[in-house]
């Protein structure tokens, strides 16, 4: 069994969370490589949904579930995830944090706030979650790790070099800010409860490695809220992109083998930023309705769109994509006629590329290929000869235009309603 890197081609929300739980039964360790809990995977099994934010999706197979050092958590959040899944019965023990991996303060959240405050009209849509500002922190050195929280001493030492200018700036703009004792007190108890999960994980990969276990990667968010390849600045704070598993898990690039693109059968998105085939009719109505397509976290509407075939030709390009999983299909069942597009017009222009100025970008007119839908219901597909001729011809159509084949096929939330394609 090769290693496999499980990633989202759109803008999120492509269905990660159940093809990752599908999959975590043929690995041994399922690695959680960066994002923070501004990512939400819904699991449906049976009768119940859980809903993970930080805690990777293998954890319903028992395997060993490891976030990596390009995580950033918020602890709290994170005892918030294991108390519910203690009380549903599952099981926690297999849990691995890395002592690497970036803490969420509260200031972090304050000054989000405050940014996407001033921003105004402009704003980004951000989850204020204070995702961004902890990535920031990182990268100017000014963090705080879990391996600091784990140790009151150090985490005060740490806090004394890094918080005094975060609170004149705070407190500046007028906002309220914890003091340097409570947010030690506090933080210095989440490191108690959560010491025994911290590790090395790089070590424990290596490990994983050679014993030749098998190891499954999953990314959050999607290519095009990639902090580099992303529509920026409409983007997240990481880089969600294949090679950031190896950057955020501690593995060499080498060891990552298939790299599986989830596309939803249409285009969503969260928050703001431009959306090319965005819908604002009644099939767009119809598709966030059908779809349920509010984010796990926010609960905020998505916007709905046809697909976008020009996003999945670069996501490829950029991560070199050697399957797709093709999720939320059975949501078009129902609609006359379908929409791909398959590239852009600007201005007398002809695009077949994605630009990457949004002054060009805001003027795009996708260029679209019609099919002919299909009206039956499509949830209790087994394989794919059960699918309408329609159906497939769609999936075949998605093939041809992005040159990756379809293998996995989501015609419903449920572990079931998934088809392996032969």
């Amino acid at each position: 069994m090769k290693n496999t890197v499980v990633l989202g081609t759109q803008w999120g929300d492509e269905g990660k969370g159940k093809l990752v739980d599908l999959l975590s039964e043929n690995y041994d360790a399922v690695v959680r490589f960066q994002g923070g809990n501004n990512a939400g995977h819904t699991i449906v099994i049976g009768e119940n949904t859980y809903k993970l934010r930080l805690i990777p999706s293998g954890i319903f197979h028992q395997k060993t579930c490891i976030l990596g050092n390009g995580v950033v958590i918020d602890p709290q959040v994170l005892l918030e995830e294991l108390e519910v899944l203690q009380k549903a019965d599952i099981g926690i023990d297999n849990l691995r944090i890395s002592e690497r991996a970036q803490v969420i303060m509260p200031y972090h959240k304050i000054w989000e706030a405050i940014e996407e405050k001033n921003r105004g009209k402009n704003k980004i849509g951000t989850t204020l979650k204070g995702i961004g500002p902890t990535y920031s922190d990182k990268i100017s050195r000014s963090g705080v790790r879990i391996c600091d929280i784990c140790d009151k001493d150090l985490l005060r030492k740490r806090l004394e070099i890094v918080f005094p200018l975060k609170e004149k700036v705070i407190v500046a703009l007028g906002e309220k800010c914890p003091t340097i004792d409570e947010i030690c007190d506090e933080y210095a108890k989440y490191g108690d409860l959560i010491r025994n999960y911290v590790t090395d994980t790089s070590l424990l990969l290596e490990e994983h490695i050679s014993a030749k276990k098998p190891i499954l990667f999953e990314g959050a968010q999607g290519i095009f809220l990639d902090i580099d390849h992303g529509i920026y600045p409409f983007v997240t704070s990481s880089n969600t992109c294949a090679g950031a598993a190896s950057l955020g898990s501690g593995v060499p690039p080498s060891c990552l083998h298939n790299i599986v693109g989830v596309v939803k059968a249409y285009t969503t998105r969260v928050g703001s930023g431009p959306f090319p085939t965005e819908l604002e009719d009644e099939i767009g109505e119809r598709l966030g309705k059908i779809g349920n397509e509010f984010g796990t976290v926010t609960g905020r509407k998505r916007r709905c769109g046809w697909l976008d075939t020009v996003l999945l030709k670069n996501t490829h390009r950029v991560n070199g994509l050697t399957s797709i999983a093709l999720t939320k299909l059975d949501v078009l069942s129902g609609i006359d006629e379908l929409k791909i597009c398959t590239q852009y017009k600007y201005q007398d222009q002809i695009l077949h590329h994605f630009p990457n100025s949004l002054n060009v970008i805001d003027d795009l007119e996708p260029v679209y290929e019609c099919l002919p839908g299909w009206t039956e219901d499509i949830a209790n597909c087994k394989n794919f000869a059960d699918l309408p001729v329609n159906c497939k011809n769609y999936i075949e159509k998605i093939e041809q235009l992005v040159g990756v084949s379809v293998d996995i096929i989501s015609v419903g939330p449920e572990r079931s309603q998934t088809i392996f394609k032969e």
